[in-house]
């Protein structure tokens, strides 16, 4: 990275950079262009905060899947779905009644067999994603228009709740938990996925390197999404019990910064804030290219082909409705290995199976 890059970039806030993992890397090769979406929103508090377009997102979403091409653009949803089902079948039991939030095109209910649920609502904001969904045969289903910031349920009816890559869109998202809770019954289990706060971290920095030195000032191109830190208390305060929530990150290799940005559009995933801004100059555009291929940009000896790598974070999240037949965690002071012995956990496991058979 030049000098004269590093020395804006202190200057400017909201860039979320540091030490990451390696996630899957996927080459990608598209054309045009458009805009996009990332950042952290809502913390730990049980007001809503509004600060996306409910209306933009729902006509993004109409495009997306109206568009006859529709299906070039699944490829991260795809991937997140398939990983997000995987869970549901390492929990052993079958599901009677299940409800898919935000479903789309089916990423994840595609997966499900009836072995695992019985029934699943699939709910989407327009039809024809639901229209487009394949299940499984034997697979009994519902199909229901829904808004995922107006969740509307039977009290205690649902044994399961799934939904991939939607919630980071409600501005109501305390709510949405809290509805999702009163929904199932006892002993019931939210799955979830939704992008992290680093997501797209090198886009919203290129575009705030570019308006700087462009313009001397940014604005936001790019949404806010939640951090990982907000999710488990958002869950605990909605009265969530024995969750699990963990990242991962999918990076994907793209020719340029501008076809990331129309795949974006293409995935219904641009900027949808109330805030944003309605214009992104071309002369901003071309140098947050540039900014995104000297800052981040790789080289291919194989192909012989510069590319440029997009990272998304995605937070999966477990939440169970509290029933009292769950395990409850041991009363402190009640263990009987201090965590000082930790180094001689071998010897004392031998200990305890010989002091077992005497």
């Amino acid at each position: 990275m030049s000098l004269k890059y590093k020395t804006l970039l202190k200057n400017i806030p909201l860039v979320c950079l540091g030490n990451r993992n390696i996630g899957t890397v996927i080459k990608r090769s598209s054309k045009h262009l458009s805009t996009t979406s990332t950042k952290d929103q809502i913390r730990n508090q049980d007001d809503s905060m509004y600060v996306f377009d409910r209306k933009t997102k729902t006509l993004q979403r109409k495009r997306a899947a109206e568009a006859k091409d529709v299906d070039l653009y699944d490829y991260i949803k795809d991937e997140v779905g398939f990983r997000l089902a995987d869970r549901i079948f390492d929990i052993k039991r079958k599901f009677k009644l299940a409800a898919d939030i935000g479903c789309s095109r089916g990423y994840v209910s595609k997966h499900i067999p009836p072995e695992f649920v019985e029934e699943i609502i699939l709910c989407d904001t327009n039809q024809a994603n639901l229209d487009a969904i394949q299940l499984h045969s034997g697979l009994k289903y519902k199909k229901q228009i829904l808004d995922e910031e107006h969740i509307e349920f039977e009290p205690n009816s649902l044994d399961l709740v799934v939904s991939s890559l939607s919630l980071h869109w409600v501005n109501d998202l305390p709510g949405a938990f809290k509805r999702i809770l009163q929904a199932l019954k006892q002993d019931g289990v939210l799955l979830a996925a939704v992008f992290g706060g680093d997501t797209l971290y090198e886009l919203r920095s290129s575009l705030q390197l570019a308006e700087m030195e462009r313009k001397g000032g940014i604005s936001p191109h790019i949404s806010p999404f939640t951090e990982i830190r907000d999710i488990g208390n958002l869950m605990s305060r909605a009265g969530f019990a024995m969750l699990t929530i963990d990242t991962d990150e999918l990076i994907i290799n793209y020719p340029s910064m501008f076809e990331l940005m129309w795949d974006l559009k293409g995935m219904a995933e641009n900027n949808a804030a109330l805030n944003r801004s309605l214009h992104l100059n071309r002369d901003t555009q071309f140098a947050a290219s540039a900014i995104y291929q000297e800052m981040y940009g790789k080289y291919d000896r194989e192909t012989n082909e510069s590319n440029v790598p997009a990272t998304f974070q995605i937070i999966y999240m477990v939440g169970w409705k509290p029933d009292p037949t769950q395990p409850k965690p041991s009363e402190r002071g009640s263990g009987e290995v201090s965590l000082k012995d930790l180094h001689r956990l071998d010897e004392i496991v031998k200990d305890i199976k010989k002091f077992k058979q005497d």
